[in-house]
């Protein structure tokens, strides 16, 4: 980000200077958020999160004239509204196009109440650095009454996740063998997505975890299999590996025409294999090949007359439910909370506890035992006398 920003029509806009100068060497607005992203180098999917709440609100401050000293609480009532709708639409909405590219806009859509939140929450972590560095005198963010509730990003419990008779049937569906006649590009392909979606359910990676994954993070030591992974936050991590990824790991290197498992000497060859069997893929790419794959379970159970509710649920998968699919599924199948924090990768407990409904299954199943009837009997209907 410099002086200047392009707006998403691709009108030039010049950024005001800030008048509160402070502790960093920034001219503008621009720059001083720069300087804040510069804290998250080291973790670059936070940093393109972050990146991206903030360029939506530079962008929408340039067009309203303003610059981020002038924000108070109701710039920031206004903000989160456009935030809900951005209009004009065609100013602010887009499909997903490359940063440079004259189609670009900062929006898919209207950001849902979690999107939402989550962006306030990212916003709201930025201004409490830009005042410590003296670059606003103020964090509008401490004005809002109900801050604790609508900035609380671990009040909400995890919904976005697969059913396990859903999941079931998209195993069943992956694993299904191809029609007779198929080329050895449809037979590589049908394999890399089995392989996806089992490393994605069976450790609950991020996607940049999957796609950045290389043979020599499946490491054995003392007989047992382990995944290591420097995930969020370039924290290590190491994971055991459950007998059936073994098995996912296995079949996917003969489908690549390796051992079954991995030498020493291609400890840095990546895991994912673009269709040469020797590139590796691209977050992007991962991102849109299991966004194609749940549309097109979904166009399959709808051919097939299945419930409305499992159609929708695929049509509306992002490749982040699989993750959240997986931490839920290993908290039914009675994984303990400690073990399962660790696997996720969490640093609070309360975290993982998002992903225990196994508990709402039994507190649903305890609460019919109070019933209007006693003994199979009917309330006795001449105890009651007209008003």
């Amino acid at each position: 980000m410099a002086n200047e920003v392009i707006t998403p029509t691709g009108q030039l806009q010049i950024l005001k200077e800030s008048p509160s100068g402070g502790r960093i060497s920034a001219q503008n607005d621009a720059q001083a958020v720069t300087a804040w992203l510069e804290e998250y180098v080291d973790s670059p999917q936070t940093w393109k999160a972050y990146r991206r709440e903030a360029e939506r609100l530079l962008l929408w401050l340039a067009s309203q004239g303003q610059t981020l000293a002038d924000i108070n609480r109701e710039t920031l009532r206004r903000f989160e509204a456009f935030l809900a709708d951005p209009q004009p639409s065609e100013q602010w909405v887009g499909p997903s196009k490359s940063r440079t590219h004259p189609s670009w806009r900062p929006f898919r859509g209207g950001l849902s109440p979690a999107s939402r939140r989550q962006s306030l929450v990212i916003l709201q972590g930025m201004f409490a650095w830009l005042v410590e560095a003296g670059w606003v005198n103020h964090n509008p963010f401490r004005l809002m009454r109900d801050k604790s509730r609508r900035l609380n990003n671990q009040t909400q419990r995890v919904e976005r996740y697969l059913e396990s008779g859903l999941w079931a049937w998209l195993w069943e569906w992956l694993n299904s063998p191809l029609e007779a006649g198929e080329g050895s590009r449809a037979h590589f392909e049908h394999a890399r997505r089995r392989f996806i979606f089992g490393f994605a359910y069976l450790l609950a990676p991020r996607i940049s975890e999957i796609a950045d994954a290389r043979m020599g993070d499946f490491q054995r030591s003392e007989g047992r299999w382990w995944w290591h992974v420097v995930g969020k936050g370039n924290k290590m991590a190491r994971i055991p590996l459950p007998d059936d990824m073994l098995d996912c790991l296995r079949q996917w290197r003969h489908a690549l025409g390796l051992s079954d498992y991995p030498e020493q000497f291609e400890a840095e060859a990546p895991v994912l294999r673009a269709l040469d069997g020797q590139r590796g893929l691209g977050h992007n790419q991962l991102y849109r090949l299991i966004c194609a794959t749940f549309q097109q379970a979904a166009q399959t159970l709808k051919d097939n007359d299945g419930a409305q509710e499992h159609i929708a649920a695929l049509s509306q998968a992002t490749p982040h439910w699989l993750r959240h699919t997986s931490i839920t599924h290993q908290a039914q199948s009675g994984i303990s909370l400690r073990h399962l924090a660790e696997s996720a990768r969490h640093a609070r407990l309360d975290t993982t506890s998002r992903y225990l409904h196994t508990e709402d299954n039994e507190w649903h199943r305890e609460q019919q035992r109070h019933r209007l009837t006693v003994s199979g009997h009917n309330l006795p209907q001449d105890s009651f006398e007209p008003l």
